[in-house]
């Protein structure tokens, strides 16, 4: 129960925070987003990158986040198959199972369970599955009507990404950045991961009409959150992988749907109420799952 109280309680009690503040005095999620993405999150990604020491441990994250998708949507693609699902539930499968909640949900995770060591690489699986869901999310979303160029565009138009190049082209430079500017680069991004937290709970509470096809959410909610981090265990026991990296993979990996594909379903009308039944089904689901989780996991 110590993990509970000490890793899930805290991280749920802001998300808790979000949520009864878009219940209760509604906010305009999209300009609190946007100022996330285009001020917060890059200050973090590029702070957390420029400090770290690139070695072949984010390599294998890299691997593993494509390894992870491939199989995702090859197992929802299956799934599609033997239920004789239609085109655009099979879509739905696809960015709930595929695309998980690395970034307001699982840094926050990682940070309270394993420590500030482990978050560059927590970061840098974010900004690679930011980048996937920007790219082959969207795809998903949107190929019935905008197709593979929309897709690649979207990832362009990512401050976070050019963040990180930005951070790893200065790592291998002599120039150094002016202390009064990184630090106030640091202040920005520090207040990043509180404030990805509270727009979960904002995006959990905005989601108002649902679809409960409890075929679907079951079979997409397992491939999620049970086949998930199974495929991480046994990545990791194929592949030699520090233990920090290990743990910060098997609990990206045990993460719920990530809340974002709900907007991409009602933008692109991808069964937008299934999608999100499945979405809050995994992330309650996760509450007792990821609990269960990090007492197996020697971090």
């Amino acid at each position: 129960m110590s993990i509970f109280f000490n890793v899930i309680l805290p991280v749920i009690a802001v998300f808790g925070a979000g949520f009864i503040l878009q219940r209760f005095k509604p906010i305009d999620i999209r300009a609190v987003s946007t100022l996330f993405i285009y001020v917060f999150l890059p200050a973090l990604v590029f702070t957390k990158l420029y400090e770290a020491t690139f070695d072949r441990s984010y390599t294998i994250l890299l691997i593993f986040a494509f390894v992870q998708l491939g199989l995702m949507i090859s197992l929802s693609k299956l799934a599609k198959h033997i239920f004789k699902w239609s085109h655009s539930v099979e879509s739905a499968s696809i960015l709930t199972a595929g695309f998980m909640n690395a970034g307001n949900y699982g840094v926050p995770v990682i940070m309270f369970a394993i420590g500030e060591q482990a978050l560059p690489y927590a970061i840098f699986f974010m900004v690679i599955q930011t980048m996937f869901m920007n790219s082959f999310g969207v795809y998903y979303a949107s190929r019935s009507s905008s197709g593979i160029r929309r897709a690649v565009m979207k990832v362009f138009t990512l401050p976070a990404t050019y963040a990180a190049l930005i951070a790893i082209i200065l790592q291998n430079i002599s120039w150094e950045i002016p202390e009064t500017v990184y630090s106030t680069l640091s202040m920005v991004g520090g207040a990043a991961i509180p404030v990805m937290m509270v727009i979960l709970g904002m995006q959990l509470a905005s989601i108002t009409s649902i679809t409960f096809n409890w075929q679907v959410i079951i079979s997409t909610v397992s491939i999620r959150m049970l086949i998930g981090p199974l495929i991480a265990f046994g990545f990791i026991n194929l592949v030699d992988v520090d233990p920090i990296v290990a743990a910060v993979l098997i609990i990206v990996a045990s993460m719920p749907s990530a809340a974002t594909t709900t907007m991409y379903a009602i933008q692109f009308d991808t069964e937008p109420e299934l999608v999100s039944s499945i979405t809050l089904v995994s992330t309650l689901f996760s509450i007792v799952s990821i609990t269960v989780l990090l007492n197996m996991i020697p971090y």
